[in-house]
């Protein structure tokens, strides 16, 4: 991620690991946290480590909602589940699609 604006977060990239449909790991890079009140959870937005990019010099990025754990060390990622929690993502990640063309 080269933003000028994100300094602080380029020197703290996070990584995350998906286990995916097959039990396979899969090591993620965190690309955004994002705290809804509205629904009262967090949201986590992530690319796969390696990743190639399409055409366009994009790469995929997913969305899940962010169950913490007792210990606050780990949790785990659940799907999104209502339409109106989609629209709420989807502005998000345009938000911060203008802010890296910025």
């Amino acid at each position: 991620m080269t933003n000028e604006h994100n300094h602080e977060e380029e020197l703290h990239v996070q990584h995350i690991t998906v286990i995916d449909e097959n039990g396979n790991e899969q090591l993620c890079e965190v690309i955004h946290v994002h705290e809804s009140p509205e629904f009262g959870k967090s949201y986590v937005f992530y690319s796969m480590v390696g990743a190639e990019e399409d055409e366009d010099g994009s790469v995929e990025i997913f969305v899940s909602s962010f169950v913490p754990s007792e210990n606050g060390e780990d949790g785990e990622l659940t799907p999104i589940e209502t339409e109106a929690e989609w629209d709420m993502v989807e502005d998000v990640l345009n938000a911060l699609e203008d802010e890296l063309e910025d």
